[in-house]
């Protein structure tokens, strides 16, 4: 009885423990939410906006506020995420504000797509319209990374640093042999020579085609990073192929000052020197005022308010019609209802960055975008991928702009239905039942496919691709044949894109908007983007209660969870599908 009591009081005493504990950090966290200063940054004459570059490149910020809390509770670091919408905001900022005298790039190892890269790039070239210095230090800079810099005035490495310059690489993992392992059979169906998204079910290696495809565009993406890089640097593009043979990060340092790809080998502690070298009224005692990233999206928004909106809507990640992350149909099309029911709202941009997905939801969200083209202007903007759904939802606009790295075109589509009757074998499971009639048990996962349901499903997706081309066909005007010669999935760059009729116009974000405002022929404007960011303590909330299973896995796998969410998606990979293969690794 002793014992019993002994462990009941332990028991109580912990639960106590444990409870007052999270009581505290549950309040800690309201109280560093209420404490936090949402006051605007005032700027100081001569000051220099910081730009780290560090972490993962999305889009569009958000607010996450329990994913650091996770990541730190396994023992990892917490994922940096920094918006595309941030930085652009923050430099045409910077390039506007007389106390703002330059732009401090910081580190080198920013993940994010080349196309997304070289919208920074881009916006970084207009600032220094203004007259602005941008200096450039790092210990070590990534290719995309020094992509991105190569723009500044002054780049500078660590005398002990490494610049990587080794061209392109490509990789897609193929889940074939795991799959037969296990005893499944993914039994495809599909319209497109060029459809490599089943690949990594059926292969063990990419075909000639998805060969041919990658190939292209991926010389064609090298092209653009070395014809900009050449301009900047003053460095002939024979010169810098030649370097990249070289494998520069395991070349001597000093090679890089010597190839002129940097200007100088310095340590951090020099840098301070050099910033306030580039600044002409300085005194010598005064010092330089560093504004970090964050401090600048509070710096005010001196726009004044004006009742003609242009709205910027958001469709990012896979397109799905069930919950889940990515582009959600239901949610998506509310969204895009609204927007196209407001009066005050005169054009609209449509920012896509997407491979695709449902084929359903694909359409679903085009006739919403249909029927708003039909009261207002619509733009898209692609980001770093509109391919397959993503394009499928893009075409109907007035005028496509896309950088000149983005991925689009895959006018294709597919079926995926799993067979794990070799599963079902492994595991010791049989299956019996009856049906009233011949087609009752069709399409089931238990067996191949009859020749019947293959001949069902394959008319399926030849009427889904019919459509899709038709799509394509009538949003683009252009015929149905035209757009077959280059469709069968084929992907391709935005630059070889506009020469085949896909995309129309060259350039990021705020210039789909300058388009815009020109096909609404709108004098004064305010951009307000959709959907709406939810405030922090509003996504606490639904972060205390939602996804806690989701946080605590990519807590706990960190780099190894896109692999993880790879597996995890084959099962959601059911159905009729407009998607590319987007989980090419380009390195």
């Amino acid at each position: 009885m002793k014992q019993f009591l002994k462990f009941t009081l332990a028991t109580i005493v912990g639960i106590f423990i444990a409870s007052l504990l999270c009581t505290l950090i549950f309040f800690g966290i309201i109280g560093a939410i209420a404490g936090g200063s949402d006051a605007a940054t005032v700027l100081k004459t001569n000051s220099v906006y910081e730009i780290n570059l560090e972490g993962t490149l999305i889009d569009r910020s958000k607010d996450d506020p329990f994913s650091g809390v996770f990541a730190e509770a396994m023992g990892n670091n917490a994922e940096k995420m920094i918006g595309l919408d941030d930085i652009l905001s923050n430099i045409e900022k910077a390039k506007n504000d007389d106390n703002i005298v330059g732009i401090y790039l910081k580190g080198g190892s920013l993940s994010g797509g080349i196309a997304s890269i070289k919208e920074i790039r881009n916006a970084l070239i207009d600032f220094k319209k203004s007259g602005k210095f941008i200096v450039s230090y790092a210990d070590n800079y990534s290719q995309r990374m020094y992509y991105l810099v190569s723009v500044a005035d002054r780049i500078l490495l660590n005398p002990q640093g490494m610049l990587e310059l080794k061209g392109l690489s490509a990789q897609i993992m193929f889940l074939k042999n795991t799959l037969d392992k296990l005893g499944i059979d993914m039994q495809i169906v599909k319209v497109g020579t060029f459809k490599s998204a089943v690949e990594p079910f059926i292969n063990t290696k990419m075909s000639d085609a998805n060969k041919l495809q990658v190939s292209v565009f991926m010389n064609s993406i090298w092209n653009t990073i070395l014809k900009e890089v050449s301009v900047s640097r003053k460095i002939p593009v024979d010169s810098l192929n030649k370097f990249a043979d070289e494998m520069m990060m395991f070349q001597p340092t000093e090679k890089t000052k010597q190839y002129a790809l940097v200007d100088s080998l310095v340590y951090i502690d020099q840098v301070d020197s050099i910033l306030k070298s580039c600044v002409k009224n300085i005194g010598k005692d005064e010092k330089l005022a560093f504004v970090k990233h964050t401090a600048m999206t509070k710096v005010a928004d001196n726009s004044k308010f004006d009742k003609n909106k242009v709205a910027v809507i958001y469709a990012i990640g896979d397109i799905t019609d069930v919950e889940g992350e990515g582009i959600v149909a239901r949610d998506l099309v509310e969204t895009i209802n609204k927007v196209a029911n407001d009066s005050a709202v005169k054009s609209v941009v449509l920012r896509v960055s997407s491979p695709g997905g449902s084929a359903y939801a694909s359409e679903q969200i085009w006739h919403a975008l249909a029927m708003l083209k039909a009261k207002k202007p619509l733009i898209v903007s692609m980001g770093d991928y509109a391919a397959s759904g993503g394009y499928y939802i893009s075409c109907m606009a007035d005028k496509i702009v896309a950088q000149p790295n983005t991925i689009t075109g895959s006018i294709g589509i597919f079926g995926v239905i799993p067979n794990i009757k070799g599963l079902n074998e492994k595991l010791g499971l049989t299956y019996d039942g009856i049906k009233t009639n011949k087609m009752s048990d069709a399409i089931s996962v238990n067996r191949a496919f009859t020749p019947d349901e293959r001949n069902l499903m394959q008319n399926y997706v030849n009427r889904g691709y019919e459509l899709f081309v038709k799509r394509c066909a009538d949003g683009r005007k252009m015929t149905t044949d035209q757009i077959k010669n280059i469709a069968e999935g084929r992907v391709w760059t935005g630059e070889d894109a506009i020469k085949i009729g896909l995309v129309d116009k060259i350039g990021g974000l705020n210039d789909a908007i300058k388009l815009a405002v020109e096909k609404a022929k709108l004098k004064t404007y305010n951009v307000n983007e959709y959907p709406v960011k939810e405030d922090f303590a509003t996504k606490f909330m639904k972060s205390f209660s939602e996804g806690i299973e989701t946080r605590f896995v990519k807590a706990q796998l960190g780099e190894q969870y896109k692999m993880f969410k790879q597996i995890q998606n084959i099962n959601k990979v059911n159905g009729i599908q407009t998607r590319m293969s987007y989980d090419l690794i380009i390195q």
